[in-house]
């Protein structure tokens, strides 16, 4: 496969997403609706990267109403343990079953590794995806027929470390050959507000891309939500024949296919309402919200730290020591 990897298997019209209700950009937000087309979508993530996801779902699904929470108090998640970012994660997706969410994209991969996939058990109520096993889907149908692929993947240290890519590869494809590579500092710069043409970029790209040249990646997977930041500057580095996974794309696609699936599409015309919750109101955020999402968004609301540790007390005996 040539250039950037699409699924063609998911291509949703706008046409078929109209509907007669409209979204709200102002409209506020509600709680505790029963789930139904008109429920919103929920993404968490442990930063603001992840807006990049919420970008990507305005523009496959523009009708639908969307609850982004980031954990701004106590994130980046990537250094620390496993432990830590799951009890931090759980208590986000307390505090999102407020909204009644039809469905909860996980798109921090370091989150996305210390949970998944027994927190479904612990969340019943939710249907809840991550990032990493709709990326792995994709870039297994982006190496095509290749008896033993090279899939190449550069995410955070933690989504490394936790093998949570390799387990979800593995699963469809047993005999898919990897390399794996943390990037930290792309994240730093991507988050910094550099763009793909600035030449710390160029260099950093370069550096970290250069074993998956050397050794004809079949394909690469870019793992971080900031890495679609950066795209430009990596599908120019990487060799012609490398098919490019953009993780972002991917789980927008994932979520709007289950959706459809399931008949929960809200649809409309573009004009979703979206809804920022922090747990910490960071002065960078509206300045990342626009570069991200490419408009003004809503004042954020902050959940204080306080409010999230008090829902993980009350939460179940089994749940606490999952």
């Amino acid at each position: 496969m040539i250039g950037e990897f699409r699924k063609s298997r998911m291509r949703l019209s706008r046409k078929k997403l109209r509907h007669s209700d409209k979204g709200n950009e102002s409209a506020p937000l509600k709680v505790a609706q029963d789930m139904s087309p008109s429920s919103p979508i929920a993404v968490l993530d442990s930063g603001l990267g992840g807006l990049s996801v919420v970008r990507a779902l305005r523009e496959t699904l523009p009708g639908e109403e969307i609850v982004y929470l980031a954990d701004t108090a106590q994130g980046p998640y990537a250094s620390k343990s496993a432990g830590t970012i799951g009890s931090f994660t759980r208590m986000l997706l307390e505090q999102l079953r407020l909204f009644r969410p039809k469905h909860v994209a996980i798109v921090c991969d370091a989150a996305a590794s210390a949970v998944m996939p027994g927190i479904r058990r612990e969340f019943p109520d939710l249907c809840i995806t991550s990032l990493i096993d709709a990326t792995a889907k994709s870039a297994i149908e982006a190496a095509g027929k290749r008896e033993t692929p090279l899939i190449g993947i550069i995410a955070s240290e933690a989504g490394i470390q936790s093998k949570a890519y390799e387990r979800a590869i593995h699963r469809r494809r047993h005999y898919a050959r990897l390399l794996l590579r943390p990037t930290p500092l792309l994240d730093a710069i991507a988050d910094e507000g550099r763009d793909e043409n600035d030449p710390l970029v160029r260099d950093a790209v370069r550096q970290y891309l250069a074993p998956f040249i050397e050794r004809g990646t079949h394909v690469l997977v870019m793992g971080s939500c900031w890495h679609s930041m950066l795209k430009g500057a990596v599908r120019r580095v990487l060799r012609e024949e490398t098919a490019l996974v953009d993780s972002v794309e991917c789980c927008a696609e994932d979520i709007a296919r289950r959706l459809q699936a399931a008949g929960l599409l809200r649809g409309g015309e573009p004009s979703g309402a979206v809804h920022c919750l922090l747990t910490d109101d960071t002065p960078r955020f509206k300045v990342i919200a626009k570069r991200l999402l490419g408009r003004e968004v809503e004042s954020p609301k902050v959940i204080p730290l306080h409010e999230l540790h008090r829902a993980m007390e009350q939460m179940s005996p089994m749940r606490v020591s999952a």
